[in-house]
This record gives C-alpha cells, structure tokens and sequence, in this order.
C-alpha cells in the first residue's frame, strides 16, 4: 500500500463526463489499497473566463481581487469529484487551498507556498476518505485567498506529496509523457521514458508547458518523485522525472527542444559604460516584479554601450513604461521594445560530455537562414533569441539535426 499524490489538469476534468472518468480512475487506486489525495485544476477554459469577467470591469484588475474570483474555478471541480466518487461508493472530501491551509506568502497571482498543515488529511486518509484540495491557491498569513500563478496546480501536487511525504506524485494531464519536443510542432517528437530533474527544470523553464517549472523545483527540492501520465489512457508507464541519469544507458546528448512564444526583447540604447548601469536599469525592472530573462551588455565604444534582455511579452508595456521613468536616471539615448522573437532552446545533460553541441545547433539555423539575435548557456542547455516567424522551423531542423526523431 503507497500513499500516491494525483493531480488532474483542466482538460482531464473539462466535463462531468471526464470527472467520472476521473473518479472511477481514482476509485481503482484506492480499491488497490493505496491512500490517495487527489489536487485539480479548474475545468478547462473556466480560468480564461473568470479573468475575462474581471477584465470587462477593471481593465487593470486589482491583484487581490482577482484571486478571489480565479480561485473560484477549483472549487466547482472539487465539490463535483468528490460527488463523483461518492456516487460510485467511495468516500471522499473536498477542501479548498485555506480549508487545507495551504500557506503562501501575500504575493497576489503569483504567491508562493510557505507551509501546508497535513493534520486534517492525515485524519481524512486514516479514516479511509480520499482526499481532494483545489489546485493552483492557497491563503496568506492575514487569511487572503492567493493563487500560485498558471500551472500552479501542478505546484500544489507537487508541494503536498512533499508534505506528506507521499511514495510518488502522479501528474495527469492531456499528454501521455514528455515529449523531445511538441508533438503540434515536430509529429515525429518521441515520448522519453525518464528525463533528470535537471533537464526537466530546464524544459520547463524555457517553456515546455507539461510542467510548471516551480513544481519541478519543489518536487527537485524534497525528493518528491515525479511521473507525467495521460489522463485519457488506461495504459502506459508515462515519463518518469529521475533524480539520477541512468549510467547504465548511453544517454543522448540532447533530450528535447523547448521553445517560448512569449517573450519581448527591450533594448536600451547609449547608457554610460560605468560600473553599476546594468542595476540602475534592472532595479526598477525587478521593483516592478517583472522577470529578466536573457541578457546581454555590449561591449563600449566611446564611454556608451547598449544594454539588451527579455521579459514575458504581456510585461512589455509596463517594463518600457518603468524605464522611461527611469530615463534621467540611467542616463539612455534610447529605449525600444520588440515582441516579435521567441527563444528555442536544446537541453541535455549528454552536453556536459560532448563537444560540438553549440556549433551543431548554430551551422543548422545558419544554414536556414535563421538570424540569432541573442545567445544563452547554462552546463545543460543553450538558448537563442531569433525572430518569432521561425519558430517551428528552427523547432523542427534542430529536432532532427540531434537525431531526436530516431529516439526509442
């Protein structure tokens, strides 16, 4: 008997069709023996919803309350789970973020969990009840409702498999496992049976969506072991998140290709080349709670240099509107904005062993006529800035220049 984690993504419970499916998926584990808690996220679309009401009342909606109305979308899923199951015979309860008191800092939209009391659930599963907690919220320390950002179901799995120590944390979403790339994208991306943490971590941040990235940063963090299934297929062991590469196989190189749609490039043109410019403008960026991405500081000429990086494209706006607050300050002949690029991305711990791998990935964009506007590497990963009209070739040409479509 295990103590098993599962969360359910919008599109596996989008229907009462699907939270049957859902509860009857569920109802097998426990008839296995096994104690089960089950996080979900919001039937699919109903978030968009929610903050397209918001919007058609405050153009700008007020973070606070903004949680309290997108918070709302888990908690139809979990009353209707927990009927679901109860309908078939077994017993279950539902609980919102603050009845479970998942504790988050007050960072409204994008809070972070602080502290998750599991006495209540340990109580529910001894008495032999299956437990439900609405995804993606939680309460701060004053009693606020906060929402943990999108995908932030996946981060309250994660966190609560962590809490309660639970032997695996099951991710069921409308993708069997991940994918060396999106299958939308490359048709003949491969499904990967294990990929690291690290890896992971690093997909998910440059924008590979099965995971939230912060989930997998938790679930790195306390041993939490991870699995991506698909919630429309009985069978399949899905990919499984490891915390060690397998030594006995010979990995290869690249794992996957990652890419992200959203992301605007700000340039700011003719600041001082002194010491500190790069935090006079970066400060009142981060002040603003907006997300640095790539960046690159030219090298001077005459006493100026030019300043470039990303944010995520819907902070363009307010990121050009804080700077030229900033202008004086910092001293900028120019500053302008561009959200017509994306990033792709090559990620695989085999680079830390093999040369070449940058060159490889260059010479193929090159030989397309892909233009690379700004460059990124970490041990396990290189990721170039390039114009948003080429994504899916660059997806594509580099999938199949790392031999990724060949992976069984």
């Amino acid at each position: 008997m295990a103590l098993i984690v599962q969360k359910y993504g919008g599109t596996s419970v989008g229907s009462t069709e699907r939270i049957k499916n859902v509860a009857r998926r569920v109802a097998k584990f426990k008839a296995e023996g096994h104690d089960i808690v089950v996080a979900v996220s919001a039937m699919s679309g109903e978030t968009n919803k929610l903050i397209a009401l918001a919007k058609e009342i405050q153009a700008n909606p007020d973070p606070r309350e903004l949680d309290v109305i997108v918070s709302t979308g888990e908690q139809v899923t979990i009353g209707l789970l927990a009927m679901a199951l109860k309908e078939i015979g077994v017993d279950a309860v539902s609980y919102t973020g603050g009845q479970v008191k998942i504790l988050t800092d007050s960072a409204h939209t994008k809070a972070r969990i602080q502290h998750i009391d599991d006495g209540g659930m340990r109580s529910d599963l001894a008495a032999g009840k299956v437990v439900i907690v609405a995804g993606f919220q939680g309460v701060d320390a004053q009693g606020n409702i906060t929402t943990l950002g999108r995908g932030g179901s996946d981060t309250t799995g994660v966190a609560l498999a962590a809490a309660l120590k639970a032997d695996e944390c099951q991710i069921y979403t409308d993708v069997d496992g991940v994918y060396t790339t999106d299958p939308r994208v490359v048709p003949e991306a491969r499904k990967l049976s294990t990929i690291t943490f690290e890896e992971m971590l690093e997909m998910a941040s440059l924008g590979s969506k099965v995971l939230q990235t912060r989930s997998v940063e938790f679930a790195g963090k306390y041993n939490v072991k991870l699995r991506v299934l698909s919630s429309f297929e009985e069978e399949g062991d899905g990919t499984l998140i490891t915390f060690e590469e397998d030594s006995k196989m010979e990995k290869p190189v690249i794992s996957g290709i990652a890419f992200n749609r959203d992301e605007a490039r700000i340039n700011v043109i003719g600041v001082p080349d002194k010491p500190g410019i790069a935090y006079q403008i970066l400060g009142p960026v981060a002040d603003a709670n907006i997300d640095v991405d790539m960046i690159i500081q030219n090298v001077g000429q005459d006493g100026t240099t030019d300043f470039s990086f990303t944010v995520p494209k819907n902070d363009l706006g307010r990121a050009i509107k804080v700077l030229e607050g900033a202008q004086s300050q910092i001293s900028a002949r120019q500053i302008n904005g561009d959200d017509k690029i994306c990033k792709v991305s090559i990620v695989g711990v085999g680079m830390r062993s093999h040369v070449g791998v940058a060159s490889t990935m260059f010479r193929t964009l090159a030989e397309e006529g892909i233009n690379i506007q700004m460059i990124s590497t970490s041990e396990i990963k290189i990721s170039v800035v390039v114009d948003e009209k080429y994504l899916e070739l660059a997806v594509r040409v580099l999938h199949k220049a790392f031999g990724l479509d060949m992976i069984q």
